[in-house]
C-alpha cells in the first residue's frame, strides 16, 4: 500500500469514528415530498418555462445587453449565484437544469438507449476542460456575453447537443460527459455543504441494485451511479430517483462541513486537479480583461507578438493565465519532494494538492461575479418589468464600488481558509515543514485575487 492509501485509509477510518450524520430524509414531509412524482419535476418544469423564455428574448429580443431580460438573466444572475448553489446544495442545480429535462423528454420518445461509447466514457472530463477553456476564449474573443445573440446562439448549441446524444445514447450522457457546467459542479459540489450517500450496511445485502438499475418507482440513476460505493458528491445530481427506488430505506441525505469531501478523495485524478489550477487562470483572466491596464497588457504582448490583432494577443495572455496555476502547482510539488526526503513523487503531490484549490476556485468565481449581481443587480428587475410592458431605467447599482469589493475581499479570505485547511487535511495534518510549501502556494493564489478585486474593474454589460 502506497503513502498516500495509507493517509487516506487512516483519515477514513477517524471519518467512520465519527458520529452518524444527520438524515434530512428523517424528516418525513422531505422524505415525502422526494418521493413523489413533484419531484424533481416542479422546479425542472419552472425552470424549463423561464429557459425558454431566456432563449427567446436573447434571439429575439433587443441587441442591448443592458436592456435584454435574457443577458440579465443568465449572466447577472445565474452565473454568479451557480457558485452558491454548489456550495450549499451540491449539484442540485444539475437536477433543475432545463438541459437535463429536455434530456428526459427526448430520450422518452425518441431515445435509442445505446450504451455510452467508450471513449467518452474514459475521456469525457478531458473533453469536459477543453469545453470549458474554449467557450471562455469565444467569449472574450467574440464577445458572447455583451452579446444577447451570441449567448442565444451558445445555449442553442448546447440545446442541439443534447438532443444528439440522448437519441444516440442512454441516460444524461451529455452531463456526465461532455456538458462544461457538470464538469465545474462536479469539482465545486467536493467542497459542498451536502451529500447523498447509501447505508453500507444495508447496501451490502441488496440483491436489486435499484439504484442503479432503476424500478417501477423511477429510473435508474441518470448519471450511472451505484449508491453502494459512491464516495463522491462529484456525479450527484440529488434528483432522487434513488430514494424513491430503494426497497431497504438505505439512502440519506446530509449536511456536511464544507470541503470535507477533498479531504479523504480515494481516487485523486489528474484531470480533476488539472481543473481546479485551470478554473483559477480563468478566474485571473476573467479579473485582468476587466482591470483599466489590460490595453496596456495587451500593447506589451503585440511587442512580442509583432501584431496589434486582439484574437492573437488574448489568446497569448489566456495561455499565459491557463498554465501559471498549472506551473506553480507544479513547482509547489517539486518543492515539497525536494523539502521531504521521504515525500510522494511529484505527479502524486500535484494531484492530491490540486484538490486543495477548489474552495479559491469557487471563491474566486463567487467574488468575480458578485461584482456583477451587486453592481448590475437592478438590471434583473428593470428588465424583467420590460416583459410586462413596463420601462424602468436608472442607476443599476445595489451597492458602492468600496462596499462590494470588500465584500469580494471577504469572500476571498472564506476561500483561502477552506483552502489552507484542505491542505493540512490532505496532508494528514502535517507539520508545518513539510506543507509549508503549499501553504505558500495557497497564500501567493489569495493574495494574487486581493489585488485584483482591489483594481477598479469595468462593466461588461
Amino acid at each position: 500500500m502506497s503513502m498516500p492509501e495509507r493517509k487516506i485509509k487512516e483519515q477514513q477510518l477517524n471519518i467512520n469514528e465519527e458520529k452518524q450524520p444527520f438524515n434530512l430524509l428523517n424528516i418525513s414531509i422531505i422524505k415525502k415530498f422526494i418521493q413523489s412524482r413533484w419531484y424533481p419535476g416542479i422546479f425542472q418544469w419552472a425552470a424549463f418555462v423561464v429557459f425558454s423564455i431566456i432563449v427567446y428574448e436573447l434571439v429575439i429580443g433587443t441587441v442591448n445587453p443592458s436592456k435584454n431580460f435574457g443577458t440579465s438573466m443568465v449572466w447577472v444572475l445565474w452565473w454568479p449565484i451557480i457558485p452558491v448553489l454548489f456550495i450549499v446544495a451540491a449539484r442540485f442545480w444539475c437536477t433543475v437544469c432545463p438541459f437535463g429535462k429536455l434530456s428526459d423528454l427526448v430520450r422518452k420518445f425518441a431515445g435509442s438507449e445505446k450504451p455510452t461509447p467508450k471513449f467518452l466514457k474514459k475521456y469525457g472530463i478531458w473533453l469536459i476542460d477543453l469545453f470549458f477553456i474554449m467557450i471562455t476564449w469565444s467569449d472574450h474573443v467574440w464577445g458572447v456575453v455583451e452579446s444577447p445573440r451570441g449567448s442565444g446562439y451558445l445555449l442553442l448549441i448546447l440545446v442541439t447537443m443534447v438532443v444528439i446524444t440522448s437519441v444516440l445514447y442512454e441516460r444524461r450522457t451529455f452531463c456526465k460527459n461532455l456538458c462544461f457546467l457538470g464538469g465545474l459542479a462536479g469539482n465545486y459540489s467536493r467542497a459542498g455543504m451536502l451529500e447523498l450517500r447509501g447505508t453500507p450496511e444495508k447496501c451490502r445485502t441488496c440483491k436489486t441494485q435499484s439504484c442503479f438499475k432503476g424500478s417501477e418507482k423511477a429510473e435508474g440513476c441518470p448519471m450511472f451511479q451505484y449508491v453502494r460505493t459512491m464516495d463522491s458528491s462529484a456525479d450527484c445530481n440529488l434528483c432522487g430517483n434513488c430514494v424513491k427506488s430503494c426497497p431497504n430505506n438505505s439512502i440519506r441525505i446530509s449536511p456536511r462541513k464544507p470541503t470535507k469531501e477533498l479531504w479523504l478523495i480515494k481516487k485523486p485524478k489528474l484531470e480533476h486537479a488539472s481543473l481546479a489550477a485551470v478554473i483559477m487562470g480563468i478566474v485571473f483572466v476573467q479579473n485582468i480583461t476587466m482591470l483599466e491596464i489590460w490595453e496596456d497588457i495587451l500593447k506589451v504582448i503585440g511587442t512580442y507578438t509583432g501584431t496589434s490583432n486582439y484574437t492573437v494577443n488574448f489568446t497569448v495572455a489566456y495561455v499565459i493565465s491557463l498554465i501559471l496555476p498549472i506551473l506553480l502547482l507544479l513547482g509547489t510539488a517539486k518543492i515539497a519532494v525536494l523539502l521531504n526526503k521521504n515525500a510522494d513523487k511529484v505527479k502524486e503531490n500535484f494531484i492530491r494538492f490540486g484538490y486543495a484549490i477548489i474552495p479559491l476556485d469557487l471563491a474566486g468565481h463567487l467574488a468575480h461575479n458578485l461584482f456583477h449581481i451587486i453592481t448590475e443587480g437592478k438590471a434583473i428587475w428593470f428588465n424583467t418589468a420590460g416583459l410586462f410592458g413596463a420601462n424602468m431605467g436608472g442607476d443599476l447599482s445595489l451597492l458602492s464600488g468600496p462596499a462590494v469589493q470588500w465584500i469580494q475581499y471577504a469572500v476571498v479570505l472564506l476561500g483561502f481558509v477552506g483552502s489552507m485547511y484542505t491542505v493540512y487535511r490532505i496532508g494528514n495534518r502535517g507539520s508545518f515543514k513539510r506543507l509549508a510549501p503549499y501553504y505558500a502556494f495557497m497564500v501567493f493564489l489569495m493574495v494574487a485575487n486581493i489585488y485584483l478585486f482591489s483594481l477598479p474593474m469595468m462593466h461588461r454589460v
